[in-house]
């Protein structure tokens, strides 16, 4: 059996409206996922609503995303569906730093068996607690077990041993049967490779969070970590050094070039704007930096041109409905009122986006840092009538969600609803159990609807477990 899940994202509050919970029938192509999809989107009426779809890196996805534009037609999608495919953040990450951990493997393995020889048992575990007390340490942070194929659990296990690493020395004098100390060299690469993997672990936090972060955040961490593993293919370790080569390798594949969504986020941040991106590129790209910047300011001048062709053709037609009317409202002037204001936002003739952008950033005057706790948007809401199709921009991309981390979470509590021994529920009764369980946790959150809909598609396949 296989699962079909994917919610959808409107307004500036970016809240889960829809939750889906479906049978994939076999073979699990990109058309029989394409087509399941598309059956529940046209259910739906959201065949044309559709702003984004986030996968998991593999083939059947590249697939699924041309299959899915194809099916529907570029003219379905924002700017002809340049950037329809959004590739799930988190998994690129954990590619990136799985290519570089299996460079070091076996410069953390007798801190791997050391930690495991000690947490093997509880009498052992009591014994390494008794070495800290003798040494006057507390043993508050308990030394964590990796798992190999989980490169953040090896992180956690370094993390764990290295401020015990004067107790594992002594536990070595003291208990004849540990043979696994690891060496200074041991211990010095454990170091660094642990000082190193922090940057890496606290952006695949805010990659997989719960509470979907607005996708201004992403793009600043992106090239954080470029810029990192730039540094580190100069260290003075030969272990970094070859960690950070096949990490570049990996990052360059997914994102050598600039994602537009997630661009686009940064620049709709009034903390950042175009400044952000003058500031990085140029470290990122070099001499090529004026010509992705271009690239950048194209991309968004194509999209305000595309949405403002949006409302006057709506607005066309809202005349039009009108003209037949048997009256007049007596509030239309406040709406011919305030497109005028609108219209007339930028009275020297420059456009909404270069105003913007010419209005400065945002920043904390009492000491001219950037503002951490900024509410972007209720920002946006209070300034679109200044910038009204930005802020229609903003509503749709900064609700984006840039992985499908947090939507697999779901999945984690399939478990407790489809057991071995409760494995014969139908597939519709499945959904509905799910389903519920997601609207009533939604609603337990304080989350309110509303009715003016506009999509944006989270996909998530996961592997069979019936």
């Amino acid at each position: 059996m296989a699962c079909l899940m994917f919610d959808s994202y409107y307004n500036l509050d970016s809240l889960c409206l829809y939750f889906r919970f479906i049978y994939v029938p076999a073979p699990h192509t990109a058309e029989v996922i394409g087509d399941s999809l598309s059956k529940c989107l046209f259910e739906w009426n959201i065949d044309r609503k559709l702003s984004t779809l986030t996968v998991d890196n593999c083939s059947t996805n590249d697939a699924l995303i041309e299959y899915m534009i194809n099916k529907f037609g570029v003219v379905s999608f924002i700017l002809n569906g340049e950037l329809f495919h959004m590739r799930c953040c988190a998994h690129i990450l954990n590619l990136i730093v799985k290519d570089g951990m299996q460079t070091i493997g076996t410069s953390i393995e007798k801190i791997r068996e050391s930690v495991g020889y000690w947490v093997a048992t509880p009498k052992r575990e009591e014994k390494f607690k008794d070495t800290c007390q003798q040494l006057g340490m507390t043993y508050e942070k308990k030394l964590a077990q990796d798992c190999r194929t989980r490169w953040n659990s090896a992180y956690l296990m370094l993390a764990s041993a290295l401020p015990y690493e004067e107790v594992f020395k002594r536990c070595a004098i003291r208990f004849s049967h540990y043979k696994s100390l690891p060496s200074e060299k041991d211990w010095k690469v454990a170091r660094e490779i642990c000082e190193h993997l922090k940057l890496f672990f606290s952006v695949i936090e805010l990659f997989s969070g719960t509470k979907y972060p607005t996708s201004n955040h992403y793009f600043p961490k992106i090239c954080e970590i470029r810029l990192a593993l730039r540094e580190w293919q100069i260290s003075c370790s030969h272990t970094i050094r070859n960690m950070a080569g096949d990490m570049i390798v990996k990052f360059d594949k997914y994102w050598g070039l600039f994602n537009g969504v997630m661009a686009i986020g940064a620049i709709l941040d009034p903390r950042y704007k175009m400044q952000l991106l003058n500031y990085f590129f140029p470290l990122i790209y070099g001499s090529d930096s004026s010509k992705e910047l271009e690239k950048v300011k194209k991309m968004c001048e194509d999209l305000i041109f595309e949405y403002q062709a949006s409302d006057n053709l709506v607005s066309s037609e809202c005349s039009a409905s009108t003209l037949d009317g048997p009256f007049v409202e007596k509030q239309d002037w406040e709406q011919g009122y305030m497109k005028y204001v609108m219209e007339n936002a930028s009275s020297n003739g420059k456009s909404e986006f270069v105003s913007y952008l010419e209005d400065g950033i945002l920043v904390n005057k009492e000491n001219n840092e950037l503002l951490k706790f900024f509410d972007i948007l209720g920002w946006w809401k209070q300034n679109g009538v200044k910038y009204p199709t930005l802020q229609k921009i903003a509503r749709d991309f900064l609700a984006i969600p840039i992985s499908t981390v947090a939507s697999e979470s779901a999945f984690s509590t399939s478990g407790r609803v489809v057991t071995p021994q409760r494995s014969r529920l139908k597939e519709d009764t499945l959904e509905a159990l799910m389903c519920s369980q997601n609207w009533f946790r939604t609603e337990m959150q304080g989350s309110t609807f509303n009715v003016k809909f506009i999509f944006f598609l989270s996909f998530v396949f996961l592997s069979p477990y019936l």
